[in-house]
This record gives structure tokens, sequence and C-alpha cells, in this order.
């Protein structure tokens, strides 16, 4: 794609890994590890306090659930709902967060509709405690992932028009993550590509 590799971060899925090769993958050098789950990516998250790691929650999260996640995630990537939002604000701590956008016509999809990015990127930037990165999203399972990719890469565009820092793009997994480079991602979540198949639960 012509880019500097050094300008995409790569966030290893480790979803029912055991937690032995959280610590395999670090003693390889991977620092960028992610959950979709909230109980195991806080039992993770406290098992391997002795490394130097980030934790990036990565799935849809309960507001009940988001001021816990807060104490261990370097990075929540799926700010979709104002009551997550508030439940994050903080006065004491700021926690590095992506909006996500849905790019279904499934409501039940984690993400925000795409009419409502603006007004949720707004609330973010008046919450405290809250650092925006950019714009997050999910290829559908059924479509083009280049097509749906530049549809996150323009929401970027816009999210960056009210905030010019929130440059990022959180977007590509193992099975499309070419697609996503190519249309500007900057952190992809490699699950099966990195790590193999899942066990079973």
């Amino acid at each position: 794609a012509g880019r500097d590799p050094a300008e995409v971060t790569t966030i290893v899925v480790t979803k029912f890994h055991p937690m032995q090769l959280v610590r395999q993958l670090h003693a390889l050098g991977v620092r960028d590890f992610g959950e979709n789950r909230h109980q195991e990516a806080r039992d993770k998250a406290l098992a391997t306090g002795d490394l130097e790691l980030r934790w990036h929650f990565v799935g849809q999260l309960q507001s009940k659930k988001a001021r816990q996640a807060r104490a261990y995630a370097s990075v929540i990537h799926s700010i979709d709902r104002p009551s997550v939002v508030d439940a994050l604000a903080s006065d004491d701590a700021v926690v590095d967060c992506f909006v996500q956008l849905n790019l279904t016509d499934d409501p039940l999809r984690g993400g925000v509709e795409d009419s409502e990015l603006e007004r949720m990127t707004e609330r973010v930037l008046k919450t405290a405690g809250l650092n925006l990165l950019g714009v997050m999203a999910v290829a559908p399972l059924d479509g083009a992932p280049r097509s749906a990719f530049e549809r996150v890469r323009v929401a970027s565009e816009r999210v960056a028009a009210l905030a010019p820092k929130a440059t990022f793009i959180s977007a590509g997994m193992s099975a499309d993550f070419r697609d996503a480079i190519l249309e500007g991602a900057t952190h992809l979540r490699s699950g099966t590509h990195t790590t193999g198949n899942r066990p079973v639960a």
C-alpha cells in the first residue's frame, strides 16, 4: 500500500486462548492485546500485570461494565452509546477510545449509525477522561471489505473535522486486513491470523 509499517499497530486478540499464549507472544515482542469479553479481558489483564502490555477492549461494552473496563484497558474501541460515554467519564484518569461505526442495517450490531457519528464524536470530546483516537468499524460479513473500509475512511475524515488529532482508524481483522490497510487503517485486530484457530470456549 506504500505505507510505513510503523504506522500500523497490530492488536493480537487472544479470545479463549490460555494465559500462557499471552506470555509467549510477549516474549516474541507483542505488546498490544485485545479481548471482546469483559470478564476474560479483566482476568487476563490482572494475571499479566507483571508485563508491560496494552490491553484493548474491542467488543460491545455494557454501560454497567464500562467503569470496570477502564481500570484495565488502555484503549476502548467500541464506544457506541451515550450511556457508555457517561459511564466512562472520569476526572482522575484518561483512557484512549474509538467511536464505533455500524456498517450494517442491523441495529443490534455494535456501532453508531452513520447519521449519529458527529453527535457521538462531540459527546466524547466533551466528556472528561476520554481521549478520542478516531473511528472503529467491523466489515459486514456480506459484501466487499474494501468498499466497507472506504466508508470508514470517509467517516474518519468527518471525525477529524471535529477533532483534528483523532485521525486513527481501527479496522481490519484476520480475513480482511489487507483491504483495511489500503484504506488507511492504523490499528488491526488480528486473531486467528496470528494465534491460529481458537480453542473451544
